[in-house]
């Protein structure tokens, strides 16, 4: 399966620049990955952007309205995807301002991390650490890290 991200800017606190670094050279084992960078501007210019960037894949954006899965439901979630031929999934993080109702409204999937606010550096490790995980329990591998 493919994973394309799109982020609105990329990560700036050092901590969250290793931890995107490391979780994004693991996920290269299970997935072919593909990054893009949409620059930080007002909810409808960014919409636009990640829009234009998603093409035909999942649209799976994080967003506070989304569901929130477990490690092992969010594996079984992708598997499905996968299954269905959808292809790629494109996974949006989008700016401080949110996404933009065109964006959500194109979601095939609204995915929450938490109900907690995350900052947008945490967000983005989080993120790709949950897919690490769930693609390890997808091919039944151990986690320990």
């Amino acid at each position: 399966m493919r994973f394309h991200f799109i982020t609105v800017g990329s990560p700036k606190l050092s901590y969250a620049k290793a931890g995107w670094e490391e979780y994004y050279s693991r996920l290269t084992r299970y997935h072919t990955l593909k990054i893009t960078r949409v620059k930080d501007s007002e909810p409808l210019s960014e919409g636009k952007l990640i829009l234009e960037a998603v093409k035909n894949a999942h649209l799976m954006p994080l967003d506070p309205r989304g569901k929130q899965f477990s490690s092992e439901e969010l594996s079984a979630h992708l598997e499905k995807l996968a299954l269905h031929s959808e292809g790629d999934v494109a996974f949006v993080i989008g700016g401080p301002t949110g996404l933009s109702d065109d964006v959500r409204a194109r979601a095939g999937t609204l995915w929450s991390l938490s109900r907690l606010t995350l900052p947008h550096d945490l967000a983005m490790v989080v993120m790709l650490e949950a897919l690490y995980r769930a693609s390890t329990i997808a091919r039944g591998e151990p986690y320990h890290k």
